[in-house]
């Protein structure tokens, strides 16, 4: 078979563990902004029991291998679950790659959004709170919307570093895009092709997620001059 034989064999099974890849994604984006928002709110906060452990989780999880982290709740976690227990705990490789890569990158988004607050202006909060508003309506009303302009760039980038990292989950058995490609290639013994096909896929979708980030940002910006 020729090189292009083995794209056109080997494209079906790609796009067929690209839909895993980026459903890990979507969900893993979702809940790490929503990790990484509480988490960096901590990050900023006055109370320092609350900045602390913000602090450790940032640091931690921004310390250690997304690959570490992944195997330590796929491997680690029912060992110890089934020490508390006395049962066998199992951990579905999908959940435990959504934990993952929600954890891994809310510690990432946290930093993002607590650059970001901390980027506005501290009069635009004293000047909401001298109106009346409480401490949280400023924040909600004021700041964290001013802030998210400035953190789509990050976030986007972020989006495109979390797609790219599903590909590390083939080391729980995950089939998605990357272990499609070297179940294939298993059989084959035909890397090139099959690598070279991936990557280019990769690069399409990362262009574009890039190009509708960029779109987004545009929109936002002429809405907020109007």
């Amino acid at each position: 078979m020729s090189f292009f034989d083995h794209v056109v064999k080997v494209l079906p099974l790609l796009l067929e563990g690209l839909k895993l890849s980026v459903i890990i994604t979507v969900a893993s984006a979702v809940l790490g902004i929503v990790i990484g928002l509480f988490v960096g709110l901590g990050r900023i906060s006055k109370k320092k029991p609350i900045k602390f452990l913000a602090g450790c989780y940032v640091n931690f999880l921004r310390g250690t291998p997304l690959l570490v982290q992944l195997l330590i709740i796929y491997a680690g976690l029912p060992q110890i679950l089934q020490l508390i227990t006395g049962r066998p705990s199992p951990m579905s490789p999908i959940v435990a790659a959504i934990a993952a890569c929600s954890l891994n990158s809310g510690a990432y988004v946290a930093e993002i959004i607590r650059a970001g607050i901390q980027s506005i202006d501290k009069g635009q909060l004293e000047a909401a709170r001298s109106l009346g508003l409480t401490k949280k309506q400023s924040m909600t009303r004021v700041v964290l919307p001013q802030a998210f302009m400035r953190i789509i760039p990050p976030l986007g980038n972020e989006l495109i570093t979390l797609l790219k990292e599903t590909s590390i989950l083939s080391a729980i058995g995950l089939e998605e895009m990357m272990r499609k490609g070297q179940l294939y290639v298993a059989s084959t013994f035909q890397p090139f092709p099959v690598y070279i096909t991936v990557a280019f896929i990769y690069f399409i979708i990362v262009v574009i997620i890039s190009k509708a980030l960029s779109l987004l940002e545009r929109r936002l910006r002429i809405s907020a001059e109007s």
